[in-house]
């Protein structure tokens, strides 16, 4: 059985390592998992620009927000936390709360725009109060200018 070093054991032996050889330990990661390669993405090409990037999710959820038709609840819930999987996973790449913020609002903002039948469905409630407790949380968290 294999062992899992510690973080900062793995910090001293890449310290140890040349530019080449912690470039081809990058690529070899990156090839393992969509994640990985994602976020390396998110690190090597959009960190810069944090407005760009959240226009860029905005967008992309948009898109997944008009794909949603008059569906049954079953499959509203599936879209939705389809969504919401989207928006954690860009808000968990960034590791911001800026961007938490934004990207949060706008997905409460556009599950306030569907037109849903029966929205009396605690299912679909839920969905959206999580999001409401998640934005309050982060929004104690942010400097006072911000808030």
């Amino acid at each position: 059985m294999s062992t899992v070093e510690s973080l900062s054991e793995i910090k001293k032996e890449l310290k140890t390592r040349s530019q080449a050889e912690l470039m081809e330990l990058l690529v070899r990661i990156s090839r393992y998992r969509k994640e990985n390669k994602e976020l390396l993405s998110y690190l090597l090409f959009e960190s810069h620009d944090k407005f760009s990037f959240i226009e860029k999710v905005k967008a992309e959820m948009n898109e997944q927000f008009d794909m949603i038709g008059n569906f049954q609840v079953y499959y509203l819930k599936k879209s939705l936390r389809k969504i919401l999987r989207f928006a954690q996973k860009n808000i968990k790449y960034s590791g911001d709360k800026e961007v938490e913020m934004e990207l949060l609002i706008h997905f409460c903002q556009r599950f306030q725009s569907l037109q849903i039948k029966g929205t009396h469905n605690q299912v679909l409630l839920n969905i959206y109060d999580r999001q409401l407790i998640k934005l309050h949380k982060t929004l104690s968290t942010l400097h006072e200018d911000l808030q």
